[in-house]
């Protein structure tokens, strides 16, 4: 498995992996239909402009991505430190691997080690989605509070949203 920062080319796999993702309850907050494009387009050139995006290649085919990560700033001055909307996606067929762990690791330490204008990494997860809050909490996130009845699920019932936040240990205030 190669991971690496993505780029533009890389856009029809993302859309092609968030399609995948969408496609399973629970896998992202958006549904399949909602996949678009545009959307995948505008978090890309957010990420690379402000943030960071990660993509995970197929091992035996480097055109098909299995995994992404990204975020990026909100171009808003009293949150220039915070990178925010991060967002995991792993295929469904390759969930269980240790990739998503593999990939948000990189994430983090590229973060730390190269990214020093950034303080803290936030994300959202749902509250029923116990592996990733066990996930980010093992590489240090935390969780910050909680957002009732945030999401509607399909059998008509409501979730919470549990945002959660890591700091950066190597963030450089610049007051």
């Amino acid at each position: 498995m190669r991971y690496r920062i993505a780029d533009l080319n890389d856009l029809p796999g993302i859309v092609n992996l968030y399609k995948a993702v969408a496609r399973v309850e629970g896998g992202i907050a958006r549904l399949e239909r909602e996949v678009s494009e545009d959307y995948v387009k505008n978090f890309v050139l957010q990420s690379l402009s402000t943030g960071l995006i990660i993509v995970g290649e197929h091992p035996e085919n480097p055109d098909e991505l299995i995994a992404e990560v990204h975020g990026y700033k909100s171009g808003l001055h009293v949150f220039g430190h915070v990178l925010g909307d991060v967002t995991l996606a792993v295929h469904p067929h390759h969930q269980g691997k240790k990739i998503g762990r593999t990939i948000l690791t990189i994430f983090l330490e590229e973060i730390a080690r190269n990214r020093t204008d950034i303080g803290k990494v936030e994300l959202i997860t749902r509250e029923g989605n116990l592996r990733a809050i066990n996930l980010y909490q093992s590489l240090g996130f935390r969780i910050e509070g909680r957002l009732e009845m945030r999401i509607r699920t399909p059998e008509k019932t409501y979730e919470a949203d549990i945002p959660m936040g890591w700091q950066n240990p190597n963030f450089e205030f610049d007051f």
